[in-house]
């Protein structure tokens, strides 16, 4: 439970298209993914908010393959 808080918590970001794609996402995902998965969903929380929604709509492809399952359910959350 606190880590659901912690990672909600980390979702809330200064662009509103992001909060509200972070909150649909950790809503219908985040309970369900593996411990690879939710490090690399708090690897994508570390990028800043123009990064991060650059990967989101597709501008930018992700540095470390890794990321591009996680990048995938956040593209279509």
């Amino acid at each position: 439970m606190k880590e659901l808080e912690r990672v909600r918590w980390r979702c809330r970001r200064g662009l509103l298209e992001l909060d509200i794609v972070l909150g649909r996402f950790v809503e219908q995902r985040y309970a369900g993914m593996d411990r690879g998965q939710c490090e690399a969903f708090d690897e994508l929380l570390d990028l800043p908010d123009t990064v991060l929604w650059d990967l989101v709509t597709g501008k930018k492809e992700p540095e470390h393959e890794h990321l591009r399952p996680v990048l995938e359910w956040l593209q279509s959350a």
